[in-house]
């Protein structure tokens, strides 16, 4: 294997300490500060995004109320949301954010292998992102076109933003993907090129293998979104028709003929459904090493997580247009990627389980980050469970744009992801910060964010089943919609404002405990990974001093039977007069499965 490729003795000579403020925060090199600045852009983003949900709640749950809303605004507000949400938020947040900070500390390495890209990759995205929001300013506004941006209605006459906002919308992604291509290509090279001593891949923590198979993901997948995108530009500017038919618009025959719309869906697809796991995968990681560390027990079955983390990456590539279902394909192949759509769900179904079973006589503490886990596992059986319906042609025929769609969508990608984006900050906030958060305000937090993203939820999947169309500015009397759906969208919104309000308790607490919380230990949950091992908290320019650590075990070395504490650091090495626990690590690293520890 391939361990760190600085070594020790030139430490001094590759780690120039930033010494001034610009070297230090603004075109710093350092992985970790990188991490922030993604992490805050990102959130910052994602707040814009939470206030346009808000305005479009409004209008549905209270239509004909708001004045300031109108249907091109409504539209433009969906489409901003939505592309907001999954690209610059959620796969800016978990590879960015969390993937930078945490490759380099988990697997024993001083930085990424090339910083400066790693440097670039974050103002590149910055670059993004001020492309973006610059088309809330330009004429006409922000494409309204759906977050999806489907031809011929993104860049045909009568829909909103068809000039400058569409343009910049697909300019932004352009951009966005080389910002990921940079930072993608880093996170797969530090991982294979940069670990420490003794740090198998088979030793790396889930959190690890769940960021790198993502980023692999992401780096086969973005290509045909970057594609798709240029050749929407060129239709839209030059006339060329890859996406654009022969048609009329406006009443007139339109210069375009020959083009495939059925293309773009194929091509934005073939990248949105490995989309999904580039943001569940990372999670997924994460989620197991949170409910390994509180709950004091080794994750069950390492080895089938990861085989299932793998097994997961591949299978996504084979089920996009289970999105298409209603575009009028061969039945042939609805039933193949019918079929493949439940396939997938075998490996995820493997990972639910083994989160129970590490769960199961686990010494359980109920720590803010223990329960954003758990509930990240209530809201994402449940979205996936209403998937199951979706993945089926002639289920999803009749429920396809109705608000059950919306209502799996967003229990699955939405609510599951954030739950564990909240866990994680909380996990990790005394590692990047020193200072502990407030306790009871996290508790707050959690339990006004869980209740009230399923008051949100829920419903919809009701309006769904009713036949409430998605995507509608208004739906006034019609004798299929009862009064009822009307009164359940007011309580939707409701709902949705409240918990958009609860965020505000985070951000203070965040904002709060980052200059007058309590100092933390340094290893405040008793967890066994390296990152929590570093010599200073918060860790220092180059992270480990003049030393790299040397791994002896797995990460999750919990409640060994005759360790003196319930944990073991993998750092520490073998005693001879503890045989017993260097014959229980052994045993589980080199099990089919990892599966069969025994606990204490």
């Amino acid at each position: 294997m391939a361990y760190v490729a600085i070594a020790d003795r030139d430490h001094e000579a590759h780690l120039h300490d930033p010494d001034t403020f610009i070297t230090k925060y603004i075109w710093s090199q350092d992985h970790k500060v990188i991490a922030i600045q993604y992490g805050l852009t990102a959130i910052g983003i994602g707040l814009v995004a939470l206030v346009l949900s808000g305005l479009m709640r409004l209008q549905l749950g209270f239509p004909d109320t708001f004045s300031f809303i109108d249907p091109n605004d409504y539209y433009q507000f969906i489409t901003m949301h939505g592309m907001i949400m999954v690209i610059y938020l959620l796969t800016a947040l978990f590879l960015g954010g969390f993937g930078n900070y945490l490759i380099p500390l988990m697997i024993g390495s001083r930085d990424m292998v090339f910083p400066f890209m790693n440097m670039l990759s974050f103002w590149v995205y910055l670059l993004a992102v001020l492309i973006l929001v610059a088309s809330f300013f330009v004429p006409g506004g922000p494409t309204g076109a759906g977050w999806t941006l489907y031809p011929p209605q993104a860049i045909s006459p009568g829909t909103p933003g068809t000039t400058w906002g569409i343009i910049l919308m697909l300019v932004s992604l352009a951009v966005f993907i080389i910002a990921f291509t940079m930072g993608g290509l880093n996170y797969v090279t530090t991982v294979l090129q940069a670990r420490c001593k003794g740090m198998t891949l088979m030793r790396m923590p889930l959190s690890i293998w769940g960021i790198f198979m993502a980023t692999i993901l992401g780096l086969l997948a973005f290509p045909a979104l970057l594609v798709s995108a240029i050749m929407m530009i060129l239709d839209s500017l030059l006339g060329t028709s890859f996406f654009m038919p022969a048609m009329l618009a406006a009443g007139e025959i339109a210069s375009y003929e020959g083009g495939s719309p059925i293309l773009f869906q194929h091509l934005f697809w073939f990248f949105g459904h490995p989309e999904v796991y580039i943001v569940a995968l990372p999670a997924f990681g994460i989620v197991s090493d949170l409910l390994s560390v509180h709950a004091r027990k080794n994750i069950f079955g390492y080895r089938m997580m990861v085989w299932a983390i793998l097994a997961i990456g591949g299978l996504s590539f084979i089920v996009w247009a289970h999105h298409m279902y209603v575009s009028g394909m061969n039945p042939y192949f609805g039933f193949f990627f019918a079929t493949t759509t439940l396939i997938i769900a075998v490996p995820t179904a493997i990972k639910v389980y083994n989160w129970v079973l590490t769960l199961w006589r686990g010494n359980i503490h109920l720590t803010v980050p223990m329960l954003f886990a758990i509930g990240f596992i209530f809201t994402f059986v449940h979205g996936g469970l209403t998937g199951l319906f979706l993945g089926n042609v002639v289920v999803d025929l009749p429920l396809s744009d109705t608000y059950f769609v919306v209502g799996h969508f967003h229990m699955v990608m939405g609510v599951s992801p954030i739950l564990v984006v909240f866990g994680a900050i909380y996990h990790w906030f005394p590692k990047i910060t020193g200072r502990m958060f407030n306790e009871t305000l996290g508790k707050w937090h959690f339990w006004l964010t869980l209740l009230g993203t399923y008051s949100i939820y829920l419903p919809m999947h009701y309006l769904g089943i009713l036949g409430v169309p998605r995507r509608y500015y208004a739906y006034g009397t019609t004798d299929f919609i009862p009064e009822s759906a009307m009164t359940m969208n007011t309580g939707i919104t409701i709902s949705a404002l409240i918990v958009a309000v609860v965020q505000l308790i985070f951000l203070y607490n965040m904002i709060w405990s980052v200059f007058r919380g309590p100092k933390a230990d340094p290893n405040p949950w008793k967890a066994t990974s390296l990152e929590w091992l570093t010599p200073d908290t918060p860790p220092k320019h180059g992270n480990w001093g003049p030393d790299l650590p040397v791994v002896y075990r797995w990460a999750y070395d919990y409640s060994v039977p005759g360790a003196a504490e319930d944990y073991i650091p993998q750092n520490q090495p073998p005693d001879a007069t503890h045989k017993t626990v260097d014959d229980h690590a052994e045993a589980v690293e080199q099990a089919p499965q990892d599966d069969g520890a025994p606990q204490a």
